[in-house]
């Protein structure tokens, strides 16, 4: 069992105590010693797999989390890698994710690569006995997604998605508010994301477009915020800022966009983006229940606020980029994602999750482009598996002779690590 800082240093507090009043100082200090001992975590070794700016977001995370150690670091540009391997104290660096992923002495591993490289990654991840932190997506193909997942199950390695807003305090809060029923049950959802400035069009061109590229979080959120699955969503799209990506296909060619989506008894999500917020970077929620309603602000530098005849309101705006607006997310995220290997417990945002918030992104883009309400089943009969590690998307019109295709997420998937245990336990 895990024993936390508070709880060891109490535990030390307690035994000083001891030793200070006691006639035998070695005796009182061997007690020490071997107490805390007996109560030692388990240290996980990690390595990281790109070290741009995510990846030493990530690795300023992992040196914050107890019982975890950063052992390797790799970059195609090994420049990078033995750059963050000083920064950090790491002791090993490498331009080759083989080198991090094959590593003897690592426990885990953090994929922080270019999304086309995570599928590939996380099987050998899995196919090396290695846990995987992933960012999103774990793949940038659905069927790809599919057969990553199932190779960590199969594996019987934890595989963890980065949605890093699941753990941001404002977000957490809304949904503690949701679980305890301060405001009633939940009646309608709205969540808010705009950027400070639009990216450039090499950025766009190739990113999968403004659902699954910027949405794909919001949508997360109003499934997490929801507690429940989708049904279907309504989206649309337009450009109004940076007119040069109207040639791009699908949403790629969108800057603006907004969905509704539908959840059983009859609550109803509603998200807007934006590429370009002239005030910073926007990040909101709101819950509507049926006994009060419970809203988030956004997150500023500081608390001060200036009042002048031509202006009253914060003195500052709000921080203007999600690395800074997130930063205390992906430390909390880090740190439980360390604590389910540190103590061998479910992790807190699984593969299925990132799942489906790619088939919800999806479905987006497929709304967006027929003009009408898609449902998330329709995204997941498309998907034909021969078997866990064979998948591949086919036209509804063409699956094999008596081939039932699944309708729910889940049915995609073989059993994680953890439901494996839960069932062998016999817990439900």
């Amino acid at each position: 069992m895990k024993l936390s800082i508070v709880a060891l240093a109490a535990l030390a507090a307690s035994n000083v105590q001891a030793f200070t009043m006691a006639p035998s100082g070695v005796a009182q200090r061997t007690a020490l010693r071997m107490a805390v001992e007996e109560k030692e975590a388990k240290e996980i070794r990690v390595g990281v797999i790109g070290c741009g700016r995510i990846g030493i977001v990530h690795l300023g995370a992992i040196t914050k989390a107890p019982n975890v150690t950063p052992v390797i670091v790799s970059n195609p540009t090994v420049s990078k890698a033995e750059a963050a391997a000083a920064q950090f104290g790491v002791p090993k660096f490498t331009s080759d994710a083989m080198d991090v992923i094959t590593d003897p002495d690592v426990d885990a591993v953090w994929i922080c690569s270019p999304s086309s490289f995570h599928a590939e990654q996380i099987k050998a991840c899995a196919a090396n006995g290695k846990h995987v932190f992933c960012e999103k997506p774990l793949a940038t193909d659905l069927a790809e997604t599919v057969e990553a997942i199932n190779a960590c199950n199969e594996a019987g390695v934890k595989l963890m998605t980065g949605l890093q807003r699941r753990f941001d305090p404002n977000f957490k809060r809304v949904r503690t508010a949701i679980d305890e029923k301060e405001v009633g049950d939940t009646i309608m959802i709205k969540l808010c994301s705009r950027d400070p400035s639009p990216p450039p069009f090499e950025y766009v061109k190739g990113g999968g477009g403004i659902f699954a590229d910027m949405a794909v979080h919001d949508l997360d959120m109003s499934r997490f915020l929801a507690g429940e699955d989708p049904i279907d969503i309504l989206a649309v799209g337009s450009c109004h800022i940076d007119k040069s990506i109207e040639v791009l296909d699908g949403s790629e060619k969108f800057d603006t966009a907004s969905c509704i989506v539908r959840y059983p008894n009859g609550v109803q999500a509603m998200v807007d983006v934006c590429r370009q917020s002239s005030y910073g970077y926007d990040q909101r929620a709101e819950v509507l229940g049926t006994s009060g309603m419970i809203a988030t602000d956004n997150v500023y530098p500081n608390t001060a606020k200036i009042y002048k005849t031509s202006f009253t309101g914060n003195a500052d705006m709000p921080y203007d980029f999600f690395l800074s607006r997130y930063t205390e997310a992906y430390v909390t995220e880090t740190v439980a994602f360390c604590e389910s290997l540190v103590n061998d417990t479910p992790v807190p945002c699984t593969g299925q999750d990132g799942l489906a918030a790619l088939i919800m992104a999806l479905a987006a883009d497929k709304s967006a482009e027929e003009n009408r309400w898609v449902s998330f089943k329709e995204i997941v009969e498309s998907i034909y598996c021969s078997d866990p590690m064979n998948c591949e998307i086919l036209p509804m019109d063409v699956f094999p002779a008596g081939f039932q295709p699944a309708s729910d997420p889940k049915d995609l998937l073989t059993d994680d690590v953890d439901t494996v245990k839960e069932k062998a336990a016999g817990v439900n």
